[in-house]
């Protein structure tokens, strides 16, 4: 979202305090409204965040919920008089900002410097100058800034608090500055703010430019850690795997009392990894876990988060069967499944998403006979998975139509879509999305449509609207 700041004069606000009408809070915008303001004072308001005039009347009744320019806005009545309006904004907007700015939201926004999005992160190691400079433990992190003994004041703040300079000050120690937050495991940017000013973490090594021409200081607070024990003599040691594509120089593991290890941020899935130790590549000794990768290589496996069972039923006959998917970028002998009574199975652990995989049963590559739910056409149909799925798009709209497919920016606008199934006149496809905001449509018999159950839409480039769907 586009922020556009207007500079508000103490004449204009005299009445107002503007950082109690408006402020972002987790990842949502909310905006207080006084019904006990003047017609003139209400104007006001109207104009400055583009309100539709008869917002008044729409929640001086028990409404949960109203339409404001196409958009759906939630209603909280706090108290006889005032009543506040929030809405899920797709991204958290992190921009420094003082308490007399006032901002407004440009819905088209995609991308915001400074936020953090955590389901993109998929792993992460800290590069700090000395251990003692940021700790992380039981979901408490605790940074330590050393030095500037003759500030006065000095703050921390990032992407966990929406950038605000004066929410988190930190204490004064004999040594420096220190403070504990409360936070999850992920990725997050931060800055220290020393008597008014601004600067990145000088004991941190991780700097992020966030796009507007800002560094940021980068950490992560890890939730697992490759351990490799022994080898106390080798000069260095890396890890690698399919995590960070393989890069064998990035990740360096530090030497302790029982070997080597390496404390990350891991986001759920399934991975391969090696060792290499004064670089020669090898497997983890202490991991049984270990499979070949299609090319005769041997690697050692390790798994985060909730397993999925993908089972195939039947075909008692077959020699060997393969599970393969964009969980394993397609790789088509890595994933060998199991022989049961009834078939094939293979737990695998996944993150929540929408997922695509196919079957190679003695070599021939066949979708999953007992999941209707499929994206592709022809021999380039593959099965869909949604794990962990939090949304069902749902169109009772057209009982009597041979294909209903629906796509969106959830799976990049594919013309083929996903295949809804129809159960009793109503077609249905259950999916995992992310936060936020998300533009879909229905491709029925070949004919794009927006949504005719949902009121809320957007304009697009072809003039045809995409519909809008806000998932918190």
């Amino acid at each position: 979202m586009f922020f556009v700041f207007f500079a508000i004069s103490a004449t204009s606000w005299a009445q107002f305090d503007p950082s109690a009408i408006t402020r972002v809070e987790n990842g949502k915008i909310l905006i207080l409204l006084d019904l006990r303001w003047t017609d003139a004072q209400k104007t006001e308001v109207e104009k400055l965040f583009k309100l539709d005039s008869t917002v008044w009347q729409k929640i001086n009744s028990a409404v949960s919920e109203v339409m404001l320019d196409s958009v759906s806005w939630e209603v909280s009545h706090i108290s006889e008089s005032e009543v506040e309006l929030s809405k899920v904004i797709e991204n958290k907007p992190v921009f420094h900002f003082n308490v007399n700015d006032v901002f407004l939201f440009d819905d088209n926004w995609q991308v915001a410097p400074g936020y953090v999005d955590q389901e993109k992160v998929i792993y992460g190691a800290n590069n700090f100058n000395k251990p003692q400079n940021f700790q992380y433990q039981n979901g408490e992190a605790q940074f330590f800034l050393p030095g500037f003994q003759r500030s006065k004041k000095v703050y921390i703040a990032g992407s966990f608090n929406n950038w605000d300079p004066n929410q988190q000050p930190m204490e004064k120690a004999d040594s420096g500055w220190v403070v504990k937050l409360p936070l999850l495991e992920g990725k997050y940017l931060y800055k220290y703010i020393a008597d008014g000013n601004w600067m990145t973490d000088p004991n941190n090594k991780l700097i992020e430019n966030d796009g507007a021409g800002n560094d940021n200081s980068v950490v992560y607070c890890p939730n697992f850690q490759f351990l490799l024990k022994g080898y106390q003599k080798s000069r260095k040691v890396f890890v690698a795997g399919t995590f960070n594509n393989w890069n064998r120089k990035e990740l360096r593991m530090s030497p302790n009392s029982e070997g080597w290890s390496l404390p990350l941020y891991l986001k759920d899935g399934t991975y391969s990894y090696k060792f290499l130790v004064d670089d020669e590549w090898i497997t983890d000794p202490n991991n049984n876990n270990s499979r070949k990768d299609g090319k005769g290589n041997e690697n050692s496996v390790i798994g985060t988060g909730e397993e999925n069972v993908f089972q195939l039923t039947g075909f008692a006959d077959a020699k060997r069967v393969f599970l393969a998917g964009n969980f394993n970028n397609w790789a088509p002998n890595e994933l060998m499944m199991e022989k049961t009574a009834n078939g094939w199975q293979l737990p695998y652990k996944l993150a929540s998403g929408n997922y695509e995989y196919k079957f190679i049963v003695d070599g021939r590559w066949m979708t999953d006979p007992s999941n209707l739910y499929t994206t592709g056409n022809g021999s380039e149909v593959n099965s869909c998975l949604a794990f962990k799925p939090n949304y069902t798009f749902s169109l009772d709209a057209f009982p009597n139509a041979r294909e209903v497919k629906v796509t969106g920016d959830f799976n990049n606008w594919v013309t083929d879509g996903y295949h809804m199934v129809k159960v009793d006149g109503k077609w249905t496809f259950p999916v995992y999305l992310s936060p936020g905001k998300h533009l879909y449509k229905y491709i029925v018999d070949g004919k794009w449509i927006i949504d005719p159950t949902n009121k809320l839409w957007e304009e697009n480039e072809h003039g045809t609207g995409n519909s809008v769907l806000w998932i918190k």
